[in-house]
């Protein structure tokens, strides 16, 4: 992917079938769906491809074991089909994960094995290894780092794990392989009407301040915990119908978990499940659930989100984390579909709605990272029907997703606790569309996100290197690392 040849496209092309408004999972998957379809798409997004929601998940491939216990069958079995199809799409990017459910009560063996032996059966053929039972001791064996006072046994089950914003990018490189033109830190400022329906946006190209006129047949908002703001420019000022939740995520040293096994609580304090996950040689605490009134590109964790966290951790590791061990905290905001004031946002469904506006602008709000391939699938569907477009039937049930294959392998790294080198520099820039340092030691590497204090020491290596790749002069570089140490003192605890 080249941007310079992307923005090209975009100021020659007349009009686009489908144009995407939105560079997170939802708009990169209708990108790809549509693409992949033969329909002309472009896809425009305000800053980085899944710089917000879509980068800070718990990084798992997952039917959704609360969404059965709430009695959302239908949600369960289409992501549980969802996540075999992206283990068959993505197997560079997505792996099998066990997980433990271990029991402190005499009821909870019997009751979650129940659970989990139908959360088997709903996958059908596309499940991955069936659940068992495990011992007491079978249980301090596989996690040695759990807490055994009053442990009577456990449950095991699979789900799938994979790297958010890696898949991201690997999406956007599909969609482009598929004739799809895809800008990042192109913002919207308003929409294109033709009488009383929209036929187009005007974008901005944030790096030059140009503005960009784009014209199409049909026009997606994808643009997660953003949509009200696209819609409130369609005029559609009544209501929100988004409820934004932050999560947050600590990461710690992997001895904490010490095990390849990550551990599921069902119930926390404040009603959400808690997971203990294997990642990149480290171990994610997560998460929590904390209503926000706005919407914002870099949310900011909080004390008491911290402090819950930690709490929790305190219970069920003999290992106990402290505020030092943090090596990186970061936090996503849900971009969940408003279901009545006196909900709890731990309890809104993760089903995604498709609205029509009276002047044609189709909104795709709600559903989570799994489901992506699905939801892109119905949205791309109702723009045939909104667009009057050629009627072609889906492929990406059964669609390889890019490999660009390994990366620096062989190559010394950048800094010792980070698996960064210059050759992620170089591929960042010209395949994968890296503008920034943040680009890069945040999505396209993981080094952020991983060990915040780590990424700072190497900013400066990495800006010089990203300067010379993208012809920049020292003063840019020094300008990158300013921002970037802005954004990260948000990542350390």
């Amino acid at each position: 992917m080249n941007r310079d040849l992307m923005l090209r496209t975009l100021q020659t092309t007349k009009e686009w079938d489908i144009l995407v408004v939105g560079g997170g999972a939802t708009g990169l998957g209708i990108a790809v769906d549509a693409a992949s379809r033969g329909l002309s798409t472009a896809l425009v997004e305000q800053s980085d491809f899944a710089k917000a929601t879509s980068s800070r998940s718990t990084k798992l491939v997952h039917g959704g074991v609360r969404y059965l216990k709430q009695g959302n069958v239908s949600l369960v079995i289409e992501a549980l089909k969802e996540r075999g199809l992206l283990c068959q799409n993505a197997p560079h990017l997505v792996s099998h994960l066990p997980f433990l459910v271990p029991s402190y009560h005499w009821w909870e063996g019997p009751f979650y094995g129940v659970g989990l032996k139908v959360y088997d059966m709903l996958a059908g053929k596309l499940g991955i290894e069936k659940s068992r039972h495990l011992s007491r001791d079978e249980v301090l064996q596989q996690l040695p780092t759990i807490e055994p006072k009053d442990l009577r046994g456990g449950t095991i089950y699979y789900d799938g794990q994979f790297d958010d914003a890696r898949l991201a990018i690997t999406l956007a490189q599909t969609a482009a392989h598929h004739g799809g033109c895809l800008m990042n830190y192109c913002s919207v400022i308003r929409l294109i009407k033709e009488g009383p329906l929209v036929k187009g946006v005007i974008a901005r190209d944030e790096e030059t301040q140009q503005e960009l006129e784009l014209h199409a047949k049909v026009v997606i908002n994808a643009t997660g915990i953003f949509s009200d703001g696209l819609r409130k420019m369609d005029g559609q000022t009544d209501s929100a119908i988004i409820e934004p939740s932050q999560g947050i995520h600590l990461v710690l040293d992997r001895s904490f978990l010490a095990s390849d096994t990550a551990i599921m609580i069902p119930h926390t304090d404040d009603g959400r499940v808690l997971f203990f996950v294997p990642w990149h040689r480290h171990v994610l605490v997560g998460t929590t659930d904390t209503p926000v009134e706005k919407a914002v590109l870099e949310p900011k964790p909080m004390e008491q989100e911290i402090e819950f966290l930690l709490t929790h951790a305190k219970r069920y590791l003999t290992k106990h984390p402290a505020r030092s061990d943090i090596l990186s905290v970061f936090a996503g905001l849900r971009p969940l579909v408003r279901a009545g004031h006196d909900a709890k946002t731990a309890a809104l469904s993760r089903d995604h709605v498709i609205l029509v506006s009276d002047s044609g602008l189709i909104t795709i709000a709600g559903g989570k990272w799994t489901t992506y391939r699905k939801m892109a699938e119905d949205a791309v569907n109702k723009a045939i029907l909104v667009g009057h477009l050629k009627e072609t039937p889906c492929i990406t049930e059964n669609l390889p997703l890019h490999d660009p294959g390994p990366i620096g392998a062989g190559e010394a790294a950048l800094h010792p606790r980070l698996a960064i080198t210059a050759a992620h520099i170089a591929v960042a820039v010209h395949s994968e569309m890296a503008r920034t340092l943040e680009d890069v030691l945040a999505r396209r590497t993981r080094a952020l996100f991983l060990e915040a204090k780590a990424s700072i020491e190497v900013a400066p290596i990495v800006a010089q290197l990203l300067a010379q790749e993208r012809k920049q002069t020292t003063d840019w570089a020094k300008a990158e690392i300013t921002k970037f140490l802005n954004i990260a003192k948000n990542y350390c605890a």
